[in-house]
């Protein structure tokens, strides 16, 4: 049954919230690239690009939210949940092209940089601020359980950063005529993103990937199923149905004597993995220890070649 993670918010609160931030972030994006081309800015345009890709990111964001609140069907048996890690990784990948695009238009513009118009690129991007700020505030408590949201917000305290550089930027223009400056911060902003992107998919690829939750002790897990009066456990596999849903499959070995304390067994093992390490999901394969698989993994269940 998928679950909402917003602290202290329902889920139609936190669609709203997320909503006023589409509506913000694109009147935003309409004043950076007018702004922009008005006075000559790059940093501008790059700040404006950047915000459409918050906009893109909101929507999918906003559309991902809604789909993994279905329950499960016979298409999907786990649920649509996993729907929000999709949308982490097209967010993160999205952070990523644009950040090398700026490197690249950033690096042009260093060979002829262009007449910049200071005050103009100076209150466009303190406009900025007030929205990028905004958006932020409005994801932050949401945040911290959605790895879906958490792209959403370094997407947006990413871009708070940014418009604090290009109003540094075109106060420097505008004192010194340094017009250079422009482009640095241009390619100072998308170095900064390219480094939260990279620092963050790695999250969104391993629950895709059916890595190990990362805050589980494999063999810890393994040894605390042993210590259950069971023989062996073999081919355990550890992965993430959802985010916040850890799951295990393993092999459990039985001696012949405990056979007939199957049932008590399994619920004291099911017991210690939901207790102490919140795996909320597991499957069992029992099997006598006479009649056990041969030359076993631990971990997995490697191919024999």
């Amino acid at each position: 049954m998928p679950h909402d993670h917003d602290h202290g918010l329902d889920a139609h609160s936190g669609d709203r919230r997320v909503g006023i931030a589409i509506i913000a972030n694109l009147a935003l994006t309409a004043a950076q690239i007018v702004g922009g081309i008005l006075s000559g800015s790059l940093a501008l345009i790059a700040d404006a690009l950047h915000n459409f890709s918050d906009v893109a990111s909101l929507v999918i964001a906003f559309g991902a939210r809604k789909i993994a609140r279905r329950p499960a069907d016979r298409r999907m048996t786990f649920g649509y949940g996993r729907v929000e890690v999709v949308a982490a990784l097209v967010n993160y990948t999205t952070l990523i092209v644009v950040g090398l695009y700026l490197v690249y238009e950033g690096g042009m513009r260093f060979i002829d940089p262009p007449e910049v118009a200071g005050w103009l690129v100076i209150v466009m991007g303190a406009v900025a601020l007030i929205v990028d700020a905004l958006t932020a505030l409005l994801t932050w408590s949401m945040q911290k359980d959605s790895m879906n949201i958490r792209a959403l917000f370094l997407h947006n305290l990413s871009d708070a950063l940014a418009s604090v550089a290009v109003i540094v930027g075109g106060t420097l223009i505008l004192l010194y005529d340094i017009r250079w400056v422009d482009p640095a911060i241009t390619i100072l902003i998308a170095l900064y993103i390219l480094w939260l992107a990279f620092s963050e998919i790695g999250g969104t690829n391993r629950i895709l990937m059916l890595g190990s939750p990362p805050d589980i002790d494999t063999d810890a897990v393994i040894d605390a199923v042993a210590a259950e009066g069971v023989a062996d456990v073999h081919h355990a596999h550890f992965w993430q149905m959802q985010e916040h849903a850890a799951a295990l499959d393993a092999h459990v070995v039985l001696h012949d004597a405990s056979w007939q304390e199957i049932d008590g067994i399994k619920a004291a093992i099911k017991a210690v993995l939901s207790e102490r390490f919140a795996i909320s999901h597991s499957t069992l394969e029992f099997e006598r220890a006479g009649r056990a698989c041969i030359n076993p993994d631990r971990i997995g269940h490697a191919e024999r070649r």
